[in-house]
């Protein structure tokens, strides 16, 4: 698939994915119908609509690419595919329910174990996120296109986290001092990732946590845009495992962060 082709398909997804970001807040206003599933995670009418927004779309431009979502995903099955569509619907359901304004809608194109193609709309935040290879990494705000380069807008001389939890394990804390991270900020879902692709964050850190596909179109988006991204142990971050389970996590905005 060339480079082309990934621009073509990133771009006819864009009108799909505020599209669903406008139905996402249409369910909500409306009232959540909620259901507990076997992980004690909840999901939502919002949830399943927003996927099939999704699913349809990319079934369309893609018919030949499968495609994994969080809410119809057979975790007994092994992942053997090293290309595949990734969905997380609504990433920080929870946020979604009580009415925040953090979750996301993400869609990720996986080529070959690499986050290719990344779509992430934040629809209360009236942001849309997207990328189709290195250095091509762009958000939409205000009806502005805005190319995304990791360029500082924190402090200089200062860096700043975002943070999974309010209150980070102490390996987690550990790794923060070891960049000597100034503060963090709490954030509950992909949101994290871009705001680190357009400088408003420097560092984020996590453990083993989640699944594929609450990353990947974030992890896409920040990456492209210049993000440096490996695991705790200096590790290169693939997709395609077969149980979709994330490893651990380091985002730095660049090599330099308080610069």
């Amino acid at each position: 698939m060339n480079s082309t082709e990934l621009e073509n398909i990133a771009k006819n997804l864009i009108e799909t994915t505020q599209e669903a970001g406008r139905k996402s807040i249409e369910i909500r206003n409306q009232g959540l119908k909620k259901i507990i599933k076997p992980d004690n995670s909840p999901v939502t009418n919002g949830d399943l609509e927003v996927n099939r927004i999704l699913t349809e779309k990319i079934q369309k431009l893609t018919p030949n690419i499968p495609i994994i979502s969080e809410e119809t995903v057979d975790l007994k099955k092994e992942n053997n595919f090293k290309t595949f569509w990734l969905i997380d619907p609504i990433d920080g359901t929870k946020e979604y329910i009580a009415g925040k304004d953090e979750y996301t809608i993400n869609a990720a194109l996986i080529l070959n174990y690499t986050p290719t193609i990344g779509l992430l709309g934040a629809p209360k935040k009236n942001r849309l996120f997207y990328t189709f290879g290195k250095n091509n990494s762009f958000m939409i705000e205000n009806k502005k296109t805005i190319k995304l380069d990791c360029k500082k807008k924190t402090p200089k001389g200062k860096i700043f986290a975002v943070s999974g939890t309010e209150k980070p394990s102490q390996l987690i804390l550990d790794v923060m001092q070891k960049y000597k991270v100034e503060s963090f900020t709490p954030m509950h879902s992909s949101y994290k990732f871009c705001v680190i692709a357009t400088g408003e964050y420097d560092f984020y850190a996590a453990k083993e946590r989640a699944y594929e596909w609450d990353y990947a179109a974030g992890h896409a988006v920040a990456e492209n845009a210049g993000a440096l991204i490996t695991t705790l142990e200096n590790q290169s971050f693939k997709y395609g495992k077969k149980d979709y389970k994330n490893l651990s996590l380091i985002i730095k905005r660049s090599e330099i962060l308080d610069a």
